[in-house]
């Protein structure tokens, strides 16, 4: 039996050929489509991640104490709480990390030693550069050029220039590709340093690097020093410190741990890009909820051929009826025949998608993919989403299947056959 409902189904589709391959056809393409777009956004997500994983901290702490629990003055009634309000307008204190270098003592021993790998002391400040007829103000971070390099690898992110060359140069920079075109800086040109008080230095640009990051790049390097002497800051203290440690996607305990010890706030890589990932989850709920509609828009055109057969064949389906075929033989013929279809439009999409997600990904075209900066589309190539896809859509066209299914198992043959138009 299962023989002949298989002869039968492979009849009545290669005899509407035209139709049927125009619904395979137009199945085909929806699944590519889809799969591209998953691979897309997917690919652009997981691309984020491991640049951020790869350049930027895994955590950070900032010069931010933390913040005490709040008191409920209103409700916590005989709690012997009281609060005070003063007239105390003072200057806003500046973020910094105190006594910076007893922090990387203890970061060496027990818990840390064996969670932290690298860790990079840094200061951050606000400054104008000056370059003949241009000026742009900009972010300086002072750092230990190796200690850096161990958590952002910056020696193999350099365009142009050596560390060597920043290590010997006094006031030396380290420039950002985005910040050298737009200040049209080269490799030994000299350019002034305002900072926000204090007097303006002449800098060497030793070196241009690129890391693909956009908020990296629009940074410069300068030495721990020079960044203390343009912040003012004194010898034990720092505007922060950067970590890097073994699994950066279990970053909440260490962070914990070290706010705990230290006093500060301690900033993971997931807290600092939060609506970055957030967005791309957002995203991923709408490519999904594509993939729904369109899957559905497929199943539409799978009914559709399956109507006119049945429409078509009513007379071969009344005289099967006659035969002894019955209402559950008929509903698995036509439901095999929605399943053919979508699984061969959604195979057919699978191989058109892997020429598809190769051309993007391909193209010599440098694009500003949000917060990065990639040469070619970054694609994801994980065949779990092109397995999610086919089924979804052999699925939504065999569930297609069903109503015209019913429609032929409900048919009397005695009704069809007295039927004279047919």
């Amino acid at each position: 039996m299962l023989r002949l409902i298989w002869d039968i189904a492979l009849h009545h589709l290669s005899g509407r050929r035209r139709q049927t391959l125009t619904t395979v056809t137009g199945v085909a393409v929806s699944t590519m489509v889809l799969i591209t777009t998953i691979s897309l956004t997917r690919g652009l997500l997981d691309s984020f991640v491991d640049t951020i994983v790869d350049v930027a901290p895994h955590m950070t702490l900032k010069g931010e104490p933390v913040t005490p629990p709040a008191v409920d003055l209103v409700t916590d009634v005989g709690g012997g709480v009281r609060g005070f309000v003063e007239e105390n307008v003072r200057k806003e204190e500046r973020e910094e990390v105190r006594a910076y270098r007893r922090i990387l003592e203890m970061l060496q021993q027990e818990p840390f030693g064996s969670e932290v790998t690298a860790v990079s002391p840094y200061v951050q400040t606000q400054v104008m550069v000056i370059n003949g007829n241009r000026n742009q103000p900009l972010v300086f971070k002072g750092v230990d050029v190796d200690r850096e390099d161990r958590i952002s690898g910056l020696a193999s992110k350099l365009v142009a220039g050596s560390l060597e060359a920043f290590r010997k140069t006094p006031g030396a920079l380290l420039v950002g590709r985005s910040v050298a075109e737009d200040l049209e800086l080269d490799v030994n040109d000299e350019v002034t340093v305002v900072p926000a008080s204090g007097p303006s230095r002449q800098s060497t640009v030793a070196g241009v690097f690129f890391t693909g990051v956009n908020a990296v790049d629009n940074t410069v390097f300068v030495t721990l020093k020079f960044g203390r002497i343009l912040e003012q800051l004194s010898a034990d203290k720092v505007s922060g410190i950067a970590f890097q440690v073994r699994d950066p996607q279990a970053t909440d305990r260490p962070a914990a741990s070290i706010e705990r010890m230290t006093g500060y706030r301690c900033e993971t890589w997931q807290e600092q890009n939060a609506n970055i990932l957030s967005l791309f989850t957002r995203i991923g709920y709408i490519v999904m909820s594509l993939v729904g509609f369109v899957g559905i828009v497929s199943g539409f055109g799978v009914a559709n051929i399956l109507v006119t057969t049945v429409f078509e064949k009513s007379r071969d389906i009344a005289i099967m009826k006659s035969f002894g075929f019955s209402a559950p033989v008929l509903v698995s013929l036509f439901i095999l025949e929605g399943f053919l279809v979508g699984l061969a439009g959604a195979l057919a999409g699978g191989i058109l998608s892997v020429g598809s997600i190769a051309f993007l990904g391909s193209l010599p075209v440098e694009t500003s993919q949000g917060p990065l900066t990639k040469t070619g589309f970054s694609m994801s190539w994980n065949p779990l989403y092109f397995l999610m896809v086919i089924v979804a859509t052999s699925m939504i066209s065999t569930i297609a299947a069903m109503f015209p299914a019913l429609k032929a198992a409900r048919m009397e043959p005695v009704s069809v056959l007295r039927d004279s138009s047919l």
